[in-house]
């Protein structure tokens, strides 16, 4: 396999082009050629694939426009639009055409060394610039365009160059829509569409055709030749494969030299059956799997119980509320009626008496009717008279004091519930003040030692656990407060991180129940019972566990484990055990919150979520925090004292004001008392008064005469006290009426309301031990499920001691049945053994004296089964990769022998083809020549004879002219490009060294291969005319003017308008 991945290692750094050839001509004619074609058979072939290429213009990887932009001595070239079959480019030494060119290949991601016109990209970057940009785009229609619902028509290459001579590409659609950006994406492009930029036969520049024409080596020309048709990357493949069979299989042999191990079966057999009999771990797992169950299952339903009493209890503060406002409403409806009630009574009371005394007159006045004289008679009843109106003020004052002493009487009782009500909001603020200045005090001590903050004793007790570590009481020093040995990376979640942990921040953690035990004997000493942190016993681990198959992972939000920096592995297992704080996400925003946890599915392993506000957030719940400053975490010591410092500013201003409330409360109540005193006398003396004038008035109707004229006046009185009291007993009786209905209202709200408050108080009653229970089914479901994951892990190492020592015996009876082969080989009978006891003791004891002897001097026993252990693994695994490479060179022998047969048919059908149409091309001027391959000692060599020495022996290139070399050379290129796959042809100053003869044929002869191949495109470069050129839809000229020194644009005219796409 080594050999695989080193092949696939260089066949990915090799050029673009590479791929795309070798696909397409080893399919095309591998199948076509025997072993040896004939001449016949080869020319039929040529006439054919001719006259088939014949086919509609090209449709895919044709390049269709190229602009430039800062690159090598141009500021802006382009853009210019090529025809999709014969391009000219023709312009003068110096106007751009080698640059165009020099384009071509590194916009298309070739190498700057290929272009032989630099080392470095950065190197064709304009002087004076910073960077420089290439746009190339390549035709993608018809059937065999490349992703044509995401590019479209055309794809444009977008390469821009760096100073630091690194390139970026942008791939873009017709649209102009970047599509990608990857350069593994152009490689798929140009391979899809078989583009090679380095393939001289595909771009010749001026540098290579110059090499070719002046080279004088045979073998350098069957380089190019190699190069061209890409054999020479073949070749290279094959050899590169060959030489790395060879170094594998020198491994392999290396690798079967391994040493001989012994070991006694018996022992590896009873260490197997007994570790397969012990099956202790399997049923502890499956005992704690039923209590870990059991308890998931109590803690849900406690779980569920107690959200459905918090549901309730919520669902009946609203209606107590409502019900108590509607309470007092009625009450006071009730007061004002029994008020008016009582009025009507003392009326009805007075009428009654009035009623009596003025009968008792009228019968006085009867019966002494003529005892006193008239002028007395008028004296007394103008007193009477007087003595009357006064007792009707006394009555209207005394019924207007009883109202002002019911309105006193019910303020002083509202101003007791508010005097009531403001003491205990002050005992509050006090309570609140107090723990706000000692919560400074910690926070102030902490600026010097932050572990105050956990509490002014932490200092001392580590102190403590620390000498205790020393004396040796601990097996392993417990870690606290584990608050102190964590670090939230983001400030804005550390409340967050506090409302998650809570009472974990201070914590201890043990290793073992003895530890635990010490730990709570020391912290007798510094804490109060009931007050003491959290002990947590758990096994202490050197690395943290690994939790990839069931903590939390999300795009956008840490989870509690990701947010924290933790110091040590102990602390993480701890959280991660207790908390299960890989599954807890922070997400700072509520809104959002709600969206992740309650809008959709929450995201997998996700348990809850808690917000910066400390909110925490379940899938169909949302508790508010009742923190609302972090306490331990916080960073900036500074920010929170003087928030702490502002916060207890406020409290005091709390303080201060419901002190003066009360105060206030205070002087009102005493005022009222104050008015209540004074008309309560002002009462009593009104009642004196009143009985002093009915007295007086007794007194004088006793003595008054009884005249029959004051009779009818008493008479009359008596009929209109009747009235007045019939009048008011009505009154009366609807006032009891509705009071009473009042009464029967405010009864049944009051009972309603204390029905509300009991059932609250009930649930509240409830909630409370659920709560605790809720606790407590927590921390049994947390310290199950860690006994669960240790024993599980006991029971996986347990399966793989079981596996392990089942190999190692396979394995030593395999050792074993080879030591008893080759034993029977030496001796084909197992001899028994017939001495006695006493002799086999004392050889026993002899090598047992031998053994120590051995052990002193070659070490102990422990060591050498160590090496052995390790040899063995080792010898394993060699075992292992010399099957494998066995297995994969078998493979690779047969693949390569075929591979090289079709390689060599390959060859020899690319070199015939080449052959015949150089030799064909020849004919058409009226030469002859010819090419003779040596694929045995890497040759080529190329023959012309010129028209006019048709009788002279032949030449090599060397012999011929300049104009003679350019053409041969032409055909040459032509006989390779009826051999290539490539979409598009280019070739720069390819007539430079032409007579105008040869020119002229060449033309010609590239006009017709040009029109035999619609589907391709042919780019020529030259600083000559092409005013002789047929008039054709199918040729585009570019001309590129000569253009002056301070001109930075280059434009492009096309002549005759010859432009086939308009």
């Amino acid at each position: 396999m080594q050999l695989f991945h080193v092949l696939m290692g260089k066949r990915k750094e090799e050029s673009v082009s590479n791929r795309g050839s070798q696909k397409k001509q080893r399919k095309e004619y591998t199948d076509i050629l025997g072993d040896e074609p004939n001449e016949e058979e080869t020319l039929q072939f040529s006439a054919n694939s001719s006259a088939s290429s014949q086919s509609p213009d090209g449709e895919v990887g044709i390049i269709e426009s190229i602009q430039l932009k800062n690159f090598m001595c141009h500021s802006n070239l382009g853009p210019f639009q090529f025809g999709s079959n014969l391009n000219f480019v023709i312009g003068t030494n110096g106007s751009g055409k080698s640059s165009v060119l020099t384009a071509l290949i590194v916009g298309l991601g070739g190498k700057a060394t290929a272009t032989n016109r630099g080392s470095s990209l950065k190197m064709f970057i304009q002087k004076g610039e910073t960077s420089a940009d290439i746009s190339i785009t390549l035709r993608n229609q018809g059937r065999d365009a490349f992703k044509p619902e995401s590019y479209g028509a055309s794809i444009t290459v977008n390469q821009h160059i760096n100073q630091d001579g690194s390139r970026t590409y942008k791939l873009k659609s017709k649209c102009g829509a970047i599509i990608s950006s990857k350069k593994e994406e152009l490689i798929g492009i140009l391979d899809h569409f078989n583009i090679q930029v380095d393939n001289p036969v595909s771009v010749l520049t001026q540098e290579m055709s110059k090499q070719f024409l002046q080279t004088k080596n045979e073998g350098d020309k069957y380089k190019f030749f190699m190069k061209a048709t890409q054999l020479e990357q073949m070749k290279e493949d094959y050899s590169f494969i060959g030489k790395t069979k060879k170094n594998t299989r020198v491994q392999i042999e290396q690798g079967e030299e391994v040493s001989e191990m012994e070991k006694e079966i018996e022992l590896l057999k009873e260490g197997v059956k007994a570790e397969e009999g012990n099956t202790e771990f399997l049923q502890k797992v499956e005992e704690w799997q039923v209590k870990v169950n059991e308890a998931e299952k109590k803690y849900k339903a406690i779980q569920d119980k107690l959200i459905t009493v918090s549901e309730e209890a919520q669902a009946l503060h609203p209606q107590c509320i409502s019900l108590k406002a509607e309470v007092q409403a009625k009450r006071k409806a009730v007061n004002e009626t029994e008020i008016v009630y009582n009025r009507s009574k003392t009326e009805l009371k007075r009428l009654g008496k009035d009623n009596e005394q003025l009968c008792k007159r009228i019968e006085e006045l009867k019966s002494c009717a003529n005892q006193a004289s008239e002028p007395e008679k008028l004296e007394r009843q103008r007193r009477i008279a007087y003595l009357r109106e006064q007792l009707k003020a006394f009555h209207d004052e005394e019924i207007m004091i009883d109202q002002q002493v019911d309105q006193f009487q019910q303020a002083i009782s509202k101003c007791r519930e508010e005097q009531s009500r403001l003491g205990r909001e002050k005992n509050d603020v006090q309570q609140a003040l107090d723990a706000k200045q000692k919560q400074l005090r910690d926070l102030k001590d902490s600026k010097t030692n932050t572990l105050k903050r956990f509490g002014p004793h932490i200092p001392a007790f580590l102190e403590a656990i620390e000498v205790a570590h020393k004396q040796g009481r601990f097996k392993k020093k417990p870690l606290g407060p584990l608050g102190a040995l964590i670090h939230p990376k983001d400030p804005e979640l550390i409340l967050a991180i506090e409302s998650c942990l809570k009472g974990l921040l201070q914590a201890f953690c043990c290793d073992n129940h003895s530890d635990e035990k010490t730990l709570q004997f020391l912290m007798s000493k510094y804490f109060a019972r009931g007050h003491r942190p959290q002990i947590i016993v758990n096994k202490f681990q050197n690395k943290i566990y690994d939790t990839s198959q069931r903590a939390v992972r999300h795009p956008e939000f840490p989870s509690v484990l990701t947010a924290l920096e933790i110091d040590d592995p102990v602390v993480a297992n701890c959280l991660i055990d207790m908390r299960g704080i890989e599954t807890i996400l922070l997400i700072k925003n509520s809104r959002k919150a709600r969206e992740v946890m309650q809008c959709n599915q929450p995201p997998k392993n996700c348990k809850e979520a808690f917000t910066a506000e400390g909110d925490q957030v379940f899938e169909r719940r949302y508790y508010s925090s009742s923190f609302v400053r972090p306490r331990f975490l916080s960073q900036d010591v500074e920010a929170e004292i003087s928030h702490l410092e502002r916060e207890i500013e406020n409290k005091r201003a709390q303080l201060t004001a419901s002190q003066q409330r009360l105060y206030s409360i205070k002087n009102e109540i005493r005022q009222n008392e104050d008015h209540l005193c004074g008309h309560q006398r002002h009462q009593k003396q009104l009642q004196i008064k009143v009985r002093t004038a009915n007295a007086e008035i007794a007194d004088l109707e006793n003595m008054e005469e009884h005249q029959s004229a004051d009779v009818h006046i008493l008479q009359d009185e008596v009929e209109e006290n009747k009235s007045r009291m019939e009048s008011v007993k009505q009154d009366m009786q609807l006032q009891s009426r509705k009071m009473e209905e009042l009464e029967n209202n405010l009864q049944a709200a009051e009972k309603q309301l204390e029905e509300v408050k009991e059932k609250i108080h009930q649930v509240e009653e409830i909630a409370g031990p659920i709560k605790a229970e809720l606790n407590q089914a927590e921390s049994e479901v947390e310290n199950s499920k860690r006994r669960l994951q240790h024993y599980e892990d006991k029971q996986r190492e347990h399966v793989a001691c079981v596996n392990k020592h089942k190999d190692l015996l396979v394995a030593k009876r395999n050792e074993l049945e080879e030591k008893m082969a080759k034993a029977r080989q030496i001796f084909s009978e197992r001899i028994t053994v017939t001495r006695t006891v006493k002799s086999l003791d004392a050889e026993m004891n002899r090598l047992r004296e031998k053994i120590n002897s051995e052990s002193s001097h070659r070490g102990n026993r422990e060591e050498i089964i160590q090496q052995f252990r390790y040899a063995r693994e080792r010898y394993e695994d060699a075992s292992n990769k010399v099957k494998n490479l066995k297995r994969f060179i078998a493979v690779l022998d047969e693949v390569m022998t075929e591979r090289l047969k079709v390689y060599r048919q390959f060859l020899r059908s690319l070199s015939m083809q080449c052959k015949l149409h150089f030799e064909h091309l020849l004919r058409v001027r009226g030469c002859s020549g010819n090419i003779i391959f040596d694929h045995k000692n890497e040759t080529l060599s190329i023959t012309v004879q010129p028209r006019e020495e048709e009788k002279a022996s032949r030449s090599d290139l060397r012999s011929l002219s300049g104009g003679e070399r350019s053409f041969s050379t032409v055909c040459f290129i032509l006989s390779l490009w009826n051999i290539s796959e490539s979409p598009f042809r280019c070739m720069d100053e390819f007539d430079v060294y032409m007579d105008m003869v040869n020119r002229r044929i060449a033309i010609d002869m590239i006009l017709e291969r040009a029109d035999f191949q619609r589907h391709r495109q042919f780019i020529l470069f030259t600083p000559l005319t092409m005013s002789s050129l047929p008039m054709s839809p199918h040729i585009r000229i570019l001309r590129m003017p000569d253009p002056p020194r301070d001109q930075r644009t280059l434009n492009f005219q096309n002549r005759n308008n010859r432009d086939e796409d308009q």
